[in-house]
Order: structure tokens, then sequence, then C-alpha cells
């Protein structure tokens, strides 16, 4: 083992949002690092060889049901995966499971691997030592400066769940107000500039009482001021990191927080992680057409970075003036780079 310089160690400050190619301290915020679009999935490597002075790698695998991999007998590399979010179908050495969040698999020297992603946003963290996974991970993939899966290299007999799975619930929202079972990546979905509204519940569902909204969004700066007289909103952050503007302070919501706004709440919101989920629910059915005249309709599980134009949700407002909207000011003054 090389010899550590520890005096240069404890005067180094740590590299931020890159990978220094170096066995120095760094940090990388969520969605940062080396990206790369393999099979449909989005590997962002946190960790090489370079930067661990050869100890391990690391990286996140995010993507869609459907989402296949495969990973050779590597004979001196351990592997372990730990299930961060979603839901994945495991095969080690011809034994399988089916692991959610908080399981783990673990592959010995020597043992095949193969997986399959069995929810929509499912992510995977693989820690490796020493080198030789992301190698083997990487094959046949590309570099990419998105931050999300596309869909394209994805049929629909990709996206059925293997023999002998169920699915949760279905993915399509159903008419009325009966009960219903929804999976994960399921529901009415409008995509907005970098973001993706889906209405896991809308009024109909609900019996008029409320409706719900997944957002899934890219880094975003906040939206202008406003307030709402006739409906109360409430924000739920799933993942990532969601800053809201209330009435003049600021609030950091990261997953498992929740914030009430009732009616009269002047108030913003940004996003601070890329592909960060807030869930909206939404008091009444008052609401419900901003969404829909704000977006478009697509049947995408998730955005596409760059494919909406800004331009549709300004449009969209200024076409209803009947939108229970009223825009007291221009964003909070701030600018959000990763990981703040």
């Amino acid at each position: 083992m090389t010899e550590i310089d520890l005096e240069r160690i404890h005067a180094l400050a740590p590299v931020i949002n890159a990978l220094p190619g170096e066995p120095v301290p760094y940090y990388v915020a969520s969605g940062e690092g080396e990206r790369h679009e393999v099979g449909g999935q989005l590997v962002t490597v946190v960790a090489r060889t370079q930067d661990t002075g050869g100890l391990f790698e690391a990286a996140f695998i995010l993507g869609p049901a459907g989402a296949q991999g495969a990973g050779s007998a590597l004979d001196a590399v351990q592997r372990s995966f730990f299930v961060v979010d979603g839901s994945v179908q495991a095969t080690i050495a011809g034994r399988t499971r089916i692991l959610v969040q908080g399981d783990s698999f673990h592959v010995a020297p020597g043992e095949t691997l193969e997986y399959r992603l069995l929810s929509h946003m499912t992510r995977i963290f693989l820690f490796s030592a020493p080198g030789g996974a992301l190698a083997d991970l990487l094959g046949g993939g590309s570099r990419t400066e998105k931050h999300l899966f596309t869909m394209d290299s994805l049929s629909a007999a990709d996206l059925q769940f293997p023999p002998g799975v169920e699915a949760a619930g279905s993915l399509e929202l159903p008419q009325g107000s009966g009960g219903y079972f929804l999976s994960a990546g399921g529901g009415e979905h409008r995509a907005w500039p970098d973001a993706l509204n889906s209405y896991l519940a809308r009024p109909s569902n609900t019996g008029g009482r409320y409706f719900a909204v997944n957002t899934l969004a890219a880094v975003q700066p906040y939206i202008i001021r406003h307030f709402h007289r006739l409906h109360t909103e409430n924000f739920v952050c799933l993942s990532g990191r969601v800053w809201l503007w209330v009435n003049g302070q600021e609030v950091l919501l990261t997953a498992g927080d929740f914030l009430h706004a009732p009616a009269g709440t002047i108030h913003s919101f940004a996003i601070g992680a890329h592909n960060t989920q807030m869930l909206g629910l939404l008091t009444g059915g008052v609401f419900e057409k901003f969404f829909d005249v704000t977006s478009e309709p697509t049947s995408a599980p998730v955005y596409s970075e760059g494919l909406v134009d800004p331009s549709t949700v300004i449009a969209g407002i200024q076409a209803n003036p009947d939108l229970d909207l009223q825009v007291v000011g221009p964003p909070p003054e701030r600018t959000l780079a990763p990981g703040l």
C-alpha cells in the first residue's frame, strides 16, 4: 500500500462536483458525476480507481421498469448493490430474489449476475472492490451530459413484468371514485420543462375533496411568487431537495419533509437536486385546470431534458385568467447550484 502523505491530505479542501483523478477529498452532489447511458439506464459514476488509490469503484444505476443488466463473473472483484429506490429482480449464480428499497444483494468473486428493474425510477448504488466492475457494467454504453435516462431503447415488451412477477397495481389512472391500486411510474403524465407532473389522483377520483400530483424534476430555480385564494397546498419531498420560499422565509425540504401552505400563503419553490420527487396534495379541485393548461400530455413516465418549451407554462397561465393563481412578484432572488 502506498504511504499516505497525511500533512498534504490534512490541508486539502474537498473538490466539489468533479472526479479528481487522484485520492483526495471530494464531494459529488446527487445527480452529478461521470454519466453513461447503458441499456436504457443512467449510470452515474461517483468513484473510479484513479479517484480512490485503486481501492474501489462506485456508481448509481437509475432506470425504468423493464431495464435489464448482466454482469460477468469477475474473478477478483467483490460487488455489493444497495436498493435506494424502487424494486429489482436479481439473479446471482442461479438464485433469484425480488428486492425493494433498503434491501441489498452481494456478488462474490467468480459469480455471475443478472438483474431486471421492476419499477420506474429504481435506483441502485454499486460499490465494488477493487476495480473492474465499472468496465463490465459500462460496456456498450455511451457518455451523456443528461441527468436522466431516455426511454428510446426500450420496447413495449421490455416494460412487461417477467413471468411469475405481478405488478403492485395499474399504471393507468381510473375513471370515477372507486378504490384502486397504482404502481410506481403510473398515473396520468403531464410534461413541464425539465419536469414531469403525474396525476396520482384527480378530483374525480376523490369525490372532489383533493387531488394528488407527483412531480419529478431536474434542478431549476424558483418560480414566480404567488398565492391561492381558494385552495390549500401541501408539499411532501419524496427524494432530492426542494427549496420553498414561504412568506419571505426559505425552507429546505429533503426526503420525508412536509410543508403546509393554507390559502393566502405567498410562496414559491425551486428544485435543488437532480431527479427530485415531490408529492403535491391540493384541496378541492379548483387548481386541476392549472396543471392541464400549462403542460403537454405524454405517455413517458419520466421527463426529457429540454423537450418542453418554457413558454408553454406562461402561455397557459396568460390564456386562462380564471386560474386560482395570484401573482405577487418575480421569483425570489437566489441562484441554486446542484447540491445546495
